[in-house]
Parts: C-alpha cells; sequence; structure tokens
C-alpha cells in the first residue's frame, strides 16, 4: 500500500475463493458461444479514485467502500505505478466510454463524503477479466471480448491496462443551425428527415414546410427535432390514430365486413380501445388514456396507479442500459401521476439461449448475450431503489433473436384527488435529479424506426444509462412536496427528454425556457441535444413562485439537484433561449395537432383466420404418443420451466407489502398465476393483485384470437388468486412490426378489435397502453427478421381481503379436484406441437373463447370467498397435463387425474381458454359443485396423500411419475435450451 499521495489510484477488487459464481457464469456464456478454447475466466472489479488520499483513506475506501470483507479483498497502487501482469493469463480491461453516465462512481464520490473519507474528488469505474486458454490467439481475444465481455455501443477495452475517464464540470455550446425547409422540393425535406434520423414521412415533411412558410422563415435544428420527437410513433401513436383503408374489403367474409363498416377504421385507438372503456363505464377508474398512468380507486381513502412501458430497441443494442432505465422510465411514469411506486412488474421476450452464431443477423448481439444484460438491467434497478419486482413472465422464440422485447411495468399508490395537473401561468418550470447529458439523443425517433446492421453504430447515443439512487431520491421529494401542495404539475421526462415534458406541460398555456440554466454532466452539448436529450431520472414541476424556497428545502433534504429553468405564460407559444438567443418558438396548436393523420393500407389474412382451419385435435396426434415424455419434455421447455434462476435475482418483498410471491409452495418453488399485494397505505384488508397474458405462439396464427386469449389468460390468473372479476382493469402493449405493410397492419387491426370485444364479454375497462412498432430488423442481406405479433395485456385487480388470497399448489391428501370452465382444448399453436411437431407444417386453430367463461370466473369467486376453495391454477401453455404437474410441484403432493375427456393427447396437452384445476375440500364438493351449478365444471379427480403424479383416461393408466420427477423436468436451467 502507499503512503499519501496526490493523484489517481486504481483499486482491483476480486473474491477472496475463486472462481467464484460470476466468473462460472461467464465462462459457462463463452462455452455456449462457442469459444470452447477458453479454460478459465476471472472477473475482478475496478475501482478508479482521484484525489488527496493518506493510507488511512485509501484503506477505508477498499475495506469498508469498495469491498466486502467478508467475500472479497482488494490491491490498490498509484496509476502511474507499474502493475505486473500474471504469467500465462491474457488480460482484458474494460470501461465506460467517456461522458457515458457511471452511477457506480457517482455513489462512491457521495458515500465517500457521507463516510467523512476526505479528499475523493472523483470516481470511474471497470471490470478487468484474466483469461486462460491456450490456443486463444488475439484475434480470437477481441471477438470473446465484443461478443461477451464488452458492449462497444457505451464501453471500451484494452488487451492489458485500461485508463479511466472521468467526469468533469462542463457547460453547453451555442452552435445552433438553421435549416432550409422552405423551397426545398419533396426529395430534398426526405433527404432532411433521413439525415437527422427523424423518422417523417412526405406529409408530416410538407406539413412543417408549410407551417415554415406561414411563419416567413426556416426552422433552427431545436426546432426540427422538437417536432419530429412530438411527432414521433413512440410519442404520438400515429399508427393507432391513422385512417386505415382495408384493401382485401370485398374479399372478407360477411362477419368481418360487419366489424369494419366501409371498409376503413378510422383512430383504432377511439374505435377499440377508448370505446371498450367508454361503454364499460366503470365507476372505480379515475383516470383511462389521458395521465401518464391508469388510475383506480382502491378502498376509498387512496387509488392505485398501473402503467406498463416497452424498451425494446434499446435493450438490442445495450442490454443492461436499456432494461434497466425501462424499469426507472417506468417508475417515473407513476411518480408523474404523484404516486409512490410499490410494485414493479417485467414481462422479457428474447431469442433462443443456444440460437446459432452462424444464423445470427449481422450487426445482432447474441440472445445469451442480451438475456443476461437485460436480467441483470432489471435486477440492478428495482433492488437498488427498493420496489419489489413480484410478477412477469420470460419467453424465447426464434422471433426475437434480433427483436428482444423488454415490457416493464410499475404500480404506485397515492392519497385520493393528491395528483395536480393543470400550470397555472406564472409557475416556475422546474427541473430535478439527474444532470442533462449526450445520452438518449433521438430515442424517440429511433424507437419509431426498423433497425439495421448500423444501427448499434448511428443510434448509440440513443442509448441511456440509469441511475436508482438517483431516482430513489426524486421519490422522496415528489412525495413530500404532493402532501405539501406545492405544484400544479408534474410529470417526467421520458421520449424526447426536456422538450417532451416541458411540451406537453405547456401545451394549454406556453412557456419560456433558458435552456443555459439546465445542468450538463457532458461538454458541448449543442442547445438541441440538450433540449431533445433523454438522460434520465429527471422531472419537471410546475411550482408557484413563493413555493420554490420550500420546495429547495425538500430537494436539500434529499440530495436532489433542483433548477429552475423558466416560467409558464399564457402566450399559446413555446420559447426556448440559449445564452440570450432565441433557439426555438414554436405554435403550441401547430406543434400538437398541426401533425397530418396518417392514412394506411391493410389486409387481413384470411389464411390466418381460424374460422378457416380444420379440427386439430384428431388423428395424428395419437399415435404412438409417450405422454409420460411429453410431459416431461413440456415442463423443461424454456417457456414453461421454472424461471428461479432469475426470479431469486430480484427483491419480491422489500416494503413488506407482498402477500403472494412469484414463487410459492412448500418449499418455495412453483411458478405463482399472480401477485398479490397488500401496501401499507391501503385501508382495511384490500390487496391489489397484479397479472399477465401473452402468447405469441397464438399470434402467429391468429391475431384476433390471440388478443381474446391473452385477455382471458391474464384475467384468469387474477382470479385464480382471488381477485373480484367486477374489479379487473386492463393495460394494452401491442409489440408488433412494420405497420406500412398491409398484412402486419391488418393483424394489428385484428388484434384491437379483439381487445374491444373481450374487453365487454369482461366488463373490462382498458386504463392505459403503449404500442412499440417497428420491431424489425433488416440484416446486411436485406432480409426482413420481424417478431411475432405480440401482444402483452397486464392486469391490475382488487380482492377485498387478502386473507382469501390463493394460491395454485396442493394442499391436502384426499381433497377433490375439479376441472372448471368450458374445456375446449386445441392444439393449435400449442406447446405441445412446438415441443414435438416443431418442424411440421401446421393449420391447425387457436382455442376459442367460450361465452360462458366470465360467469364461470364469477361463480368461483364466490366459491373462493366461501372458503371451499384450497389451491387454484389456470391451464395455459401445455394444457391440463402441465397445470396439474405444477400443483403437484407446489405442494410436493402427489394426484390422480382422471376421466374421459375425448381425445388423449388433445386432453392431456391442447390448451384452453377459462379453464382452471381447481383443489376443492374434502366434504365441499356439494356446496363447491351447487355454486358452479349451471356451468361447465367436471370433477377431474383427487389429491393424494404420497408423491406420485398418476393420469388415467377412459380406464387406461398414461402417466404415473414421482413428484420428483416433475420437479427435475421442471427446474432444467432455462438458458439450456433445447
Amino acid at each position: 500500500m502507499t503512503q499519501e499521495h496526490s493523484g489517481v489510484y486504481r483499486f482491483v477488487v476480486y473474491p477472496l475463493t475463486e472462481p467464484d459464481a460470476r466468473s462460472m457464469g461467464y465462462l459457462a456464456d463463452a462455452h455456449a458461444l462457442g469459444f470452447t478454447g477458453v479454460e478459465s475466466i476471472r472477473v475482478h472489479d475496478l475501482y478508479f479514485i482521484e484525489g488527496d488520499l493518506d493510507r488511512s483513506a485509501l484503506m477505508r475506501l477498499g475495506e469498508e467502500l469498495l469491498s466486502d470483507p467478508a467475500v472479497q479483498t482488494f490491491t490498490c497502487h498509484r496509476l502511474d505505478e507499474e502493475a505486473a501482469s500474471p504469467a500465462g493469463i491474457k488480460v482484458v480491461e474494460v470501461a465506460l466510454r467517456a461522458g457515458v453516465t457511471d452511477p457506480v462512481a457517482e455513489q462512491i464520490v457521495r458515500a465517500a463524503q457521507v463516510m467523512n473519507i476526505r479528499g475523493v474528488k472523483r470516481a470511474s469505474t471497470g471490470q478487468r477479466f484474466l483469461i486462460k486458454g491456450d490456443d486463444l490467439e488475439e484475434p480470437q481475444l477481441h471477438l470473446l471480448v465484443k461478443r461477451l465481455l464488452a458492449n462497444p455501443v457505451i464501453q471500451r477495452y484494452e488487451l492489458g491496462l485500461v485508463q479511466p475517464a472521468f467526469p468533469s464540470e462542463v457547460s453547453g455550446s451555442a452552435q445552433v443551425e438553421r435549416l432550409k425547409i422552405r423551397g426545398v422540393d419533396l426529395p430534398g425535406l426526405m433527404a432532411l428527415s433521413a439525415e437527422r434520423r427523424a423518422a417523417l414521412d412526405e406529409a408530416e415533411m410538407l406539413a412543417i414546410q408549410g407551417y415554415c412558410e406561414r411563419e416567413g422563415r426556416d426552422l433552427t435544428d431545436v426546432e426540427f427535432e422538437m417536432i419530429a420527437q412530438t411527432w414521433s410513433e413512440h410519442c404520438v401513436h400515429k399508427t393507432f390514430k391513422a385512417l386505415v383503408e382495408i384493401e382485401n374489403y370485398a374479399e372478407l367474409p360477411e362477419e368481418l365486413q360487419k366489424a369494419y363498416p366501409d371498409g376503413r377504421v378510422n383512430n383504432l385507438m377511439r374505435t377499440f380501445l377508448k370505446s371498450a372503456t367508454d361503454r364499460i363505464g366503470a365507476e372505480w377508474v379515475r383516470s383511462a388514456f389521458v395521465d401518464n398512468a391508469g388510475i383506480l380507486d382502491l378502498d376509498g381513502f387512496h387509488e392505485v396507479s398501473f402503467k406498463v412501458e416497452t424498451h425494446n430497441h434499446p435493450s438490442a443494442i445495450e442490454p443492461f442500459g436499456g432494461a434497466n432505465t425501462g424499469v426507472g422510465g417506468v417508475i417515473r411514469d407513476v411518480l408523474g401521476v404523484s404516486a409512490r411506486p410499490v410494485a414493479a412488474t417485467d414481462v422479457l421476450c428474447f431469442g433462443p439461449q443456444r440460437w446459432p452464431f452462424e444464423r445470427l443477423p449481422e450487426g445482432v448481439l447474441h440472445p445469451r448475450r442480451i438475456f443476461s444484460g437485460v436480467v441483470a438491467g432489471v435486477q440492478d434497478y428495482g433492488n437498488k431503489i427498493g420496489i419489489p419486482t413480484v410478477n412477469g413472465a420470460i419467453l424465447f422464440d426464434p422471433g426475437y433473436v434480433a427483436n428482444p422485447l423488454v415490457f416493464c411495468g410499475c404500480v404506485g399508490i397515492a392519497p385520493r384527488d393528491s395528483h395536480p395537473r393543470n400550470p397555472l401561468p406564472g409557475d416556475r418550470v422546474v427541473v430535478i435529479g439527474g444532470r442533462t447529458g449526450r445520452d438518449g439523443l433521438r430515442g424517440a425517433t429511433f424507437s419509431s424506426m426498423t433497425m439495421d446492421a448500423q444501427t448499434g453504430e448511428v443510434s448509440g447515443a440513443s442509448v441511456q444509462i440509469g441511475a436508482p439512487i438517483t431516482e430513489k431520491g426524486l421519490i422522496e421529494v415528489v412525495v413530500r412536496a404532493r402532501d405539501a401542495g406545492l405544484y400544479h404539475a408534474i410529470t417526467d421526462c421520458g421520449a424526447g427528454g426536456l422538450s417532451s415534458a416541458v411540451g406537453e406541460m405547456a401545451a394549454d398555456t406556453g412557456a419560456t425556457v433558458e435552456l443555459d440554466r439546465v445542468r450538463l454532466k457532458y461538454p458541448g452539448l449543442a442547445p438541441w441535444e440538450i433540449w431533445l436529450s433523454e438522460a434520465q431520472e429527471r422531472m419537471v414541476l410546475a411550482i408557484p413562485p413563493e413555493k420554490i424556497e420550500e420546495f429547495q428545502r425538500i430537494c436539500d433534504l434529499f440530495a436532489v439537484e433542483m433548477t429552475d429553468i423558466g416560467q409558464f405564460e399564457p402566450s399559446g407559444r413555446l420559447v426556448v433561449r440559449y445564452g440570450g438567443q432565441v433557439v426555438l418558438d414554436l405554435d403550441n396548436h401547430f406543434l400538437h395537432h398541426g401533425i397530418p393523420q396518417r392514412r394506411l393500407k391493410a389486409r387481413i389474412n384470411m389464411a390466418s383466420n381460424c374460422a378457416q382451419k380444420k379440427d386439430c385435435c384428431r388423428g395424428v396426434y395419437t399415435e404412438g404418443v409417450d405422454c409420460q415424455a411429453v410431459l416431461l419434455d413440456l415442463l423443461s421447455h424454456p417457456n414453461i420451466a421454472s424461471k428461479a434462476q432469475v426470479v431469486h435475482l430480484y427483491d419480491h418483498e422489500v416494503q413488506g407489502g407482498t402477500v403472494i410471491k412469484p414463487l410459492i409452495g412448500v418449499l418455495h418453488d412453483a411458478p405463482a398465476d399472480a401477485a398479490v399485494l397488500r401496501p401499507a397505505e391501503s385501508m382495511g384488508e384490500v390487496a391489489i393483485v397484479l397479472a399477465s397474458g401473452i402468447n405469441p405462439e397464438y399470434g402467429k396464427v391468429d391475431a384476433y384470437r390471440m388478443a381474446a386469449s391473452v385477455i382471458d389468460e391474464a384475467i384468469r390468473n387474477a382470479v385464480a388468486v382471488g381477485a373480484d372479476p367486477a374489479r379487473i382493469a386492463l393495460l394494452d402493449n401491442f409489440c408488433w412490426g412494420d405497420p406500412k405493410r398491409p398484412e402486419t397492419l391488418g393483424s394489428l387491426l385484428e388484434a384491437a378489435r379483439a381487445c374491444h370485444d373481450t374487453a365487454l364479454i369482461f366488463g373490462a375497462p382498458f386504463i392505459s397502453g403503449k404500442d412499440s412498432l417497428n420491431n424489425e430488423y433488416v440484416g446486411m442481406d436485406g432480409m426482413r427478421h420481424a417478431i411475432p405479433p405480440t401482444l402483452l395485456i397486464s392486469v391490475l385487480g382488487l380482492m377485498e381481503d387478502f386473507r382469501l388470497a390463493t394460491t395454485s399448489d396442493l394442499k391436502q391428501a384426499g381433497d377433490a379436484l375439479y376441472l372448471v370452465g368450458a374445456f375446449n382444448p386445441r392444439l393449435g399453436a400449442s406447446h405441445y406441437r412446438l415441443v414435438e411437431q416443431p418442424d411440421e407444417v401446421f393449420d391447425g386453430e387457436v382455442p376459442p373463447l367460450a361465452e360462458e367463461t366470465p360467469e364461470v370466473y364469477h361463480a368461483l369467486h364466490r366459491a373462493m370467498k366461501e372458503g371451499l376453495v384450497r389451491a387454484c391454477h389456470d391451464l395455459s401453455e401445455g394444457g391440463l397435463a402441465v397445470a396439474a404437474a405444477e400443483m403437484c410441484i407446489g405442494g410436493r403432493l402427489g394426484l390422480d387425474l382422471e376421466g374421459g375427456m375425448g381425445e388423449t393427447v388433445c386432453a392431456l396437452f391442447g390448451e384452453s381458454n377459462g379453464c382452471l384445476l381447481v383443489e376443492v375440500k374434502s366434504g365441499e364438493e356439494d356446496r363447491f359443485e351447487q355454486t358452479m351449478h349451471g356451468l361447465p365444471f367436471r370433477r377431474a379427480g383427487r389429491v393424494r396423500a404420497d408423491d406420485w403424479f398418476c393420469v388415467r383416461m377412459d380406464g387406461r393408466l398414461l402417466i404415473e411419475l414421482p413428484v420428483v420427477s416433475l420437479v427435475r423436468a421442471w427446474q432444467h436451467p432455462i438458458q439450456e435450451g433445447r
């Protein structure tokens, strides 16, 4: 250890026992990616500390802040001292690029101050990899680094020692460009759109040109960039608001023609989604489609909010940062309705983990790399900020190889009517939280475009970096300011940054902003970059001048930076200055209402319509099928197998309100159907239920039935744990390909129509939603890689008494089992077909939704309230046999499943909407049957006293397995794939 010096110190932190789990994980990934010559990988953490530090301070930094003495140790030396490299080992060091946000470094400096370790000025972080492999030549080493160890979008690396990049106090650049728009021909306008990655079409560029002519001037780059983000697909949802003409309307059957009068849809969001909510008219819905999140009444004293966002394109380029900031962004959505975040959800879709490298499109990260980065990003944000991650799903499909889907959700709670929405003239425009940088530039337009092999290079600046500790401070400040009545409006800096946040808040009034007051973290930002940056952890508030001082005191208490950047005015215009120069002056009406309505063509593909399908549950599926082998194959499929390796990374109990957790049962290792929460603020015994439904396999076949199915699945999951079917609200997240392709838009129309119809069937209103389109990737060879049509439906449900929450694990030997609901299984698009016949051409049908399903759910809920039900599990992927097996896994009890339920394979493994398997208390069978009288249900078996899983049909013993065999199959590592 060195004596006292002023300079830069290099700390290397490594585990006391090697290889550790993290290093072994990197080695396993390297082998899975084809680097079989790598014998070992050891990963150490690097910390660079600049300051006037003596020996005591250095020791305290290493022992108390940078390492955990129970499992780690460290070395420290000055950066300018020569460091020895181990013999026979290849050293790779990775650090963040200059200017990329380093939240850990920021917290090191802050923590040193709190710990009274004086002299720490700046910090920087990195990683050190020690790689052993005799036949690992330098070209292979570079390839290994690029595929596994470093992401060039945000990181740099050296074969040897890397130098740190420290943040510094910076100011912006006053450079403003005037863009020639008036008098430019259409090709010139479109060239400008392409050059600035604005994603604007011809009609939109002509509308901008017309505005310039009316104003008698061209636009600054600040103005053009703001219009582009305000009019982006991501922000304004122009496909969902388009006028759509159905090209093949005359060819459609009469039933479908009636669904689309005149062969057109004018604004499918209003026609299908909002209209369903309006027709249902649920009085307990307090806000739908107008705020940052949907809001429901909770208990008469509080309201609960829910929002689910996607962060797909950023996660494809930088998986950790994309997922990390996806979580942070949706938390701020809930904070933007003045609510305290109480829970998070995540649904993740990846390519197969063993995808061959030779089939990977150029410029695409391997699915294994994307998986590990996304999961780590979700874990990092939720755990650090102290919000439990309680519900979600993980799916794998070849369609997600180039386009992963990352759905992030957040639930919040607030006192009723505590969210102010209207800024007043004279209010100050106040920014709080993180500083503004070049990260996240053009994120809104970037997310509105199809990706290609150059996307990572061109759109690297669109990647955002999260700082969850900073956001934790935001939460504390906003909640206290809300309770003190210090602001008139609030929103988050999401897509478009200050441009979007201030622009939306000032849309009905006007505002003047002094852009040079914005605090920066990168040097030399141009005004348009400051205005458009999507740097994270920032909120904008409208605060009366007389309350600024009190608000400042709250910010100081939690070390949250606050900056007054302007004033709201009744001008009807948004004016932005930099250094006294006007860099933006736009009419609000044009900015928010001047976009031309898109006119698009759709083609409804009748080849995928279920009415044209044959009965797929006959004949070829029965010959020579080993039902035991099929069941074990299904249980080990990555889409069905245990996600415990991911769930255990997330804190799902922080805040102490989680009643039903993601894993349940006697050993806490079986799947829960939904999460149940009782937030500390809620009055009485009322609880929140969170559930989801998603099925891309159905989306490949029939978009209408897919949408109906996933709505039913989400509601079914919520009902299975005890949610009241009369108090369920829906959120939609559409992830589709390029809507300019008529067939793609046709399937989107059908899915939206199904959302309308199915919401009305269940009386479940939509309260919020988000679409993510253009989820396609064009490779260097010109091949288009599109995701399957994917709709995530999230449910926010309520239950009167959390003590009646029901889990899926079997509870008591001798209890009766009932199959509840209209059992009408289909092998079409099922996981049976996916597992057992992956290469066969398929033309079967997706399961229908029976009209009596809502009545079934209401009757089952009554039985639960009467205490008749011990366990309940929905039938979904894998059908009846998988559902029964998962109940056995949870309870570590066996069962006898029996009956004559039609064709064997279809009955066991076919998938059916509206069905649940229910354990009813022994002796209560008559009461349960009376409760279900007149509705479809049947006796399906009984819980055994031993641990054998037995299935008999028509007197034949088809499956006889010990529960331990089911457990082994279900706990198959999902990254091993198949």
